[in-house]
């Protein structure tokens, strides 16, 4: 008699975690097929980026940097380039990159005037003081996006700017970060109660537990093992969550059953 499969627990489409993802980076690398000098690979960091849900990334560097110079140089023949952000881990673990999106695309400079409007747009939502210097020493360069490759636990994919713009934003993705920042930092005794939802061979004594991600289907666990392997473990929800105000109530719930969550899938560890 053939064993059925568990059904592995709901997450996200694709699209909606590409959107949730750039919304959340921290980390931004400008990545291009030639220096402006000729020598090899172009990687730049920039100051500040700013990636909406169209994947039109808007990317500060200084005026005297190289790679201004070069696509100032190019005019209308823009550069092409592909953006990788990284997805960081709001806690402390092994290996906090929890996900990699690339967005490939052209490269152009904004004009002054451009560049000034669309510095104060991004102020009204990511309000930052280094959005100043625009015009006064720092330049605001567009990557018109044609692809985006999304790396995470879930799998690699390949979406159109289009599908991502169009995916609606995960209801919890705002304060999802902070609140398992305090979940780490002052509910030891929480975590500890989820232990018993873990797969038996993730439950060792000496095994270092970590809330890694959450979203509206449900709570991801990062587990350590002394013998240095890493695994993420998907908790589902009861029900999906329509705003986080339900996280708290959500946990209590995953902890008040009598028996291990259904569809629970452990992964290794994805990230560097």
């Amino acid at each position: 008699m053939a064993r059925s499969r568990p059904t592995a627990p709901p997450v996200p489409p694709p699209a909606e975690r590409a959107r949730t993802l750039a919304g959340r980076a921290a980390h931004a690398s400008l990545i291009g097929p030639d220096r402006p000098d000729g020598s090899g690979d172009l990687r730049a960091i920039p100051t500040l980026h700013h990636a909406p849900a169209t994947g039109a990334a808007t990317l500060q560097f200084p005026d005297d940097h190289a790679l201004v110079r070069h696509v100032r140089e190019r005019g209308d023949a823009l550069l092409p380039v592909m953006l990788e952000l990284g997805d960081v881990a709001p806690v402390t673990v092994r290996r906090p990159v929890r996900g990699l999106l690339w967005i490939s695309g052209r490269l152009r400079l904004l004009p002054l005037r451009v560049a000034r409007r669309a510095a104060l747009r991004i102020a009204a939502e990511q309000p930052d003081e280094r959005l100043l210097d625009v015009g006064h020493g720092a330049s605001l360069l567009r990557l018109e996006p044609a692809m985006v490759v999304l790396s995470d636990a879930e799998g690699t994919e390949a979406l159109a700017p289009t599908a991502v713009a169009a995916a609606a934003p995960d209801p919890v993705a705002a304060t999802g970060d902070a609140w398992l920042a305090h979940l780490a930092a002052a509910h030891a005794g929480t975590l500890s109660a989820l232990v018993p939802h873990l797969p038996p061979g993730l439950r060792g004594p000496g095994h270092r537990l970590a809330p890694l991600g959450v979203d509206r289907f449900g709570l991801r666990l990062r587990v350590e093992t002394d013998e240095g392997g890493d695994h993420d473990v998907r908790l589902p929800f009861a029900a999906p969550l329509s705003c986080p105000g339900q996280l708290g109530e959500a946990v209590r719930a995953l902890i008040g059953c009598g028996r291990p969550a259904p569809a629970v899938r452990p992964r290794r560890a994805t990230g560097a």
